[in-house]
């Protein structure tokens, strides 16, 4: 009961966390798809990027609590990060390019479906206590 608990409180933080992240990467999305009228998909890399590095060192010192192995750590976080990235482009290509939605409708709805993931992925990888 007492892991389920925990489990919960780490998923909760992973998202308030990620929401941070989120914050971030949106208003670098938004001001390089508004302001430097880039790509969505290039917009979308690197606002995912820099929400990403966020996301890894607020998890590592405020959620998950770890700081051993930070660069096997750190490079794990991002190969995570990749899939999700991979999963988002996905599905803004599917969502923009084939069904025609609005960019930032297909980009939070992406947002759903790659929380889950990463947090499930990083929880057993990236943030593994150490034996």
């Amino acid at each position: 009961m007492k892991k389920l608990l925990l489990q919960k409180k780490q998923f909760l933080l992973y998202c308030a966390i990620g929401g941070c992240g989120t914050v971030l990467s949106a208003i670098i999305f938004t001001f390089l798809l508004e302001s430097a009228r880039m790509h969505y998909q290039m917009a979308n890399a690197i606002a995912y990027a820099a929400g990403t590095a966020l996301s890894f060192i607020l998890n590592a010192r405020f959620n998950f609590r770890v700081w051993d192995w930070p660069v096997l750590r750190l490079t794990c976080f991002f190969g995570v990060a990749l899939i999700g990235w991979t999963a988002s482009a996905g599905i803004l290509r599917l969502l923009i390019g084939k069904f025609g939605f609005n960019e930032y409708a297909a980009y939070f709805a992406a947002l759903i479906v790659v929380v889950i993931v990463q947090y499930n992925l990083n929880r057993r990888l990236s943030f593994r206590k150490a034996n």
